[in-house]
């Protein structure tokens, strides 16, 4: 489980750094601003669920696989409902 979790943590790292973010975590609370970066959302939930759906077999796979879930399930969903794509301040009257 170890292993699993320092795998999908430098691949976290990695897709930060791809996508122009200064750590791991200020890419994991960003919304998705590409389409590239609303598949990795996608993928990242995705693949969470199925290490989540592991625990049926071995239960502590379940505590690892919620993490990605989740960041991932928030991003996909902040995309598709267009959330964070506009900056508030720059529109007039406000």
């Amino acid at each position: 489980m170890l292993v699993g979790g320092v795998i999908l943590w430098w691949r976290i790292r990695r897709q930060a750094r791809r996508f122009g973010y200064a750590s791991a975590m200020n890419y994991l609370r960003a919304v998705p601003k590409s389409d590239d970066e609303r598949r990795d959302a996608a993928d990242l939930a995705v693949t969470g669920l199925a290490v989540c759906l592991l625990g049926m077999f071995w239960a502590p796979s379940v505590f690892a696989g919620v993490v990605p879930f989740f960041y991932g399930a928030r991003k996909f969903a902040y995309a598709t409902l267009g959330l964070g794509l506009v900056d508030d301040g720059d529109e007039p009257g406000l």
